[in-house]
């Protein structure tokens, strides 16, 4: 697994488990005050989550972050921009994406993303990656193309439905086309290559 894909997208320039009505849908910019609270407390565990990724200890394991971020959610619904910045709403995105312990919040968080990114308080790319891992994680395929593996030190996508449409798909979540994705992990591929004979998921 690559650090993250929040990572990908800076370099590239960028559900419920249960009842509907658990958490509710996530309310629009009118109905919420920003919390600068909450998105520093986001904004700190997106840092862990990142520093875990790059071999350092962190205070907490993904695990707790995901326990967290569902509590988050009970309390609040999706932290969207309006509640908590671009930047909290991002850090959000990249804890449920690496909640791939608890697939069923996972799930939950996506559900709940879908409206936030029609609503624009939460961003299309990203919720495109987090539709990606939920679709592999829950045993079926990926839609924008997302999740890359590296396989004998060449960038390969995971299962794809429909590729002849992929990147028509990626164009709507405001992605580059597949093509060039794939290229901008050649060199990372190879590096893994040389490091070790596995293959290492991206995304």
């Amino acid at each position: 697994m690559i650090r993250t894909a929040l990572l990908l997208l800076v370099l590239l320039v960028t559900a419920c488990a249960g009842d509907d009505g658990d958490a509710g849908p996530t309310p629009s910019a009118t109905q919420r005050e920003r919390d600068e609270e909450l998105r520093t407390e986001l904004l700190a565990m997106m840092e862990q989550d990142q520093a875990e990724r790059s071999g350092d200890v962190a205070e907490w394991n993904d695990q707790e972050r995901t326990d967290r971020l569902a509590e988050i959610v009970d309390e609040h619904g999706w932290p969207g921009s309006d509640l908590v910045g671009t930047d909290g709403a991002s850090a959000a995105w990249v804890i449920a994406q690496h909640s791939d312990l608890d697939p069923a919040f996972q799930q939950r968080a996506l559900e709940l993303m879908r409206p936030a990114a029609e609503a624009g308080l939460a961003d299309p790319g990203e919720l495109a990656y987090l539709e990606d891992r939920v679709g592999l994680n829950t045993g079926g395929e990926q839609v924008y193309g997302t999740q890359i593996a590296c396989v004998d030190g060449v960038p390969e996508p995971a299962p794809l439905a429909d590729p002849d449409t992929v990147d028509e798909r990626r164009a709507e979540a405001g992605l580059e086309p597949l093509d060039d994705y794939l290229a901008t992990l050649d060199e990372a591929c190879a590096a893994e290559a040389e490091a070790s004979a596995g293959a290492t998921p991206f995304g």
